[in-house]
């Protein structure tokens, strides 16, 4: 009897790279997709779903993503404050005034694991408003968001 066993690598034996995504042009929730396949590791032939063996995501020029309709004014982004009345609500236009990376970061933390996982997976992405970022370091490949799709 022949038994085939699955063999897992990892975290400490995968390769993790850091990887810049220029978001200029992009389209919001396409852009996320890609970005949280890559934060995931399911782009890698060593995925694992229990384990952080994606890479890490340097996003610049979030300030310059487009939506397509008319959802830069329609759309509403909604929380509570859990006092009393204390609903919040911005369109997608001011939530760009206030903070330009708070919409792509709100946008890729709904397509990840609703667990541990995804929230240790959000802290390997950094997002910025332009093109100007800290991690020179690092020496971050720039990626063709083509080829992910």
């Amino acid at each position: 009897m022949n038994i085939q066993k699955t063999i897992y690598i990892k975290p400490e034996l995968s390769k993790k790279k850091w990887v810049i995504v220029d978001a200029k042009g992009q389209t919001l929730g396409r852009l996320c997709s890609i970005v949280s396949k890559i934060l995931q590791g399911k782009h890698k032939p060593d995925y694992v779903p229990f384990w952080d063996n994606g890479d890490n995501v340097i996003i610049i020029n979030s300030k310059f993503v487009k939506l397509t309709g008319k959802k830069y004014t329609d759309m509403l982004y909604r929380w509570h404050t859990n006092f009393p009345g204390g609903v919040k609500e911005f369109t997608y236009e001011n939530l760009l005034k206030r903070d330009p990376t708070r919409p792509l970061y709100i946008t890729l933390k709904g397509m990840l694991p609703k667990n541990k996982i995804g929230r240790k997976l959000m802290r390997n992405v950094r997002i910025y408003p332009d093109e100007n970022h800290p991690h020179k370091a690092q020496n971050p490949e720039i990626i063709d968001l083509s080829k992910y799709i």
